[in-house]
């Protein structure tokens, strides 16, 4: 069942501080933004696909390729800032899923897992995506975000550091929280209308704010491990992925 009040909506830039220019950068003859654009594309919920950007390179590039792509601001400071753009210039679009410009593997059955999760819960605001931690390695670096959850799932808090911390000889669960956001309208625009909170600013993850503020994240535990593009060395990784013949 489609609704196109239901839109994907990948936030990409040029500018990448580690890998300048990813998006247009080829993986068997097409661009990365493109790779990303299909797979979410195979959403079952969503209406639409839509890139959302401040560059004349990726626009041309995704028009290209048949997508369709929304022109906005170059003075957002997030992806979520470029959405909420994005949903004021439409106003049928009720919820608003954002999807990486950077995860070409992207798995079209957990969006659709985050969507649903958001259409069945009228107290959730926003769902995200989690994974269990087996690796201890993962623990302990600050790139990969983790969540601690209630028991009804809804997250408690998000932090680089390894939380929970398991003093004596019991383990608790641990879960990385994965990049991927679906926001009812009203939640999103309320977010980004927000101050940066301390939080926030602290642990540099933007989904503080909203926790801070009594905005209700919801999660949603899936068994997939995304391919992010961030290096070269991913990006290399990827390709020789594809090259297999892997999809």
């Amino acid at each position: 069942m489609q609704s196109n009040k239901i839109s994907i909506i990948i936030p990409a830039r040029y500018e990448s501080t580690r890998l300048p220019g990813k998006p247009l950068m080829e993986v068997a003859n097409k661009p990365i933004i493109q790779w990303v654009y299909e797979k979410a594309s195979q959403s079952r919920l969503a209406g639409e696909v839509i890139v959302a950007t401040d560059d004349e390179r990726i626009h041309n590039a995704v028009k290209s390729f048949g997508g369709k792509v929304c022109m906005t601001s170059s003075s957002h400071a997030s992806g979520s800032d470029r959405i909420a753009e994005v949903i004021n210039k439409n106003p049928d679009i009720d919820i608003a899923v954002n999807v990486q410009g950077d995860e070409p593997l992207i798995d079209p059955a957990s969006i659709d897992l985050a969507i649903d999760a958001l259409i069945s819960d009228s107290k959730a605001d926003i769902t995200t995506l989690i994974r269990l931690i087996t690796d201890e390695e993962e623990l302990k670096t600050p790139n990969i975000v983790k969540a601690v959850i209630d028991n009804n799932e809804y997250a408690l808090y998000f932090s680089r550091y390894c939380i929970p911390y398991a003093r004596g000889d019991y383990k608790a669960n641990h879960y990385a929280h994965l990049g991927f956001y679906v926001y009812k309208r009203d939640a999103l625009l309320r977010m980004t209308s927000l101050e940066s909170s301390d939080l926030e600013q602290a642990e540099c993850l933007e989904q503080l704010r909203a926790l801070q503020n009594g905005i209700k994240i919801k999660t949603v535990k899936v068994n997939y491990k995304p391919i992010g593009i961030d290096t070269m060395e991913d990006l290399n990784n990827f390709r020789e992925y594809i090259e297999k013949g892997f999809r």
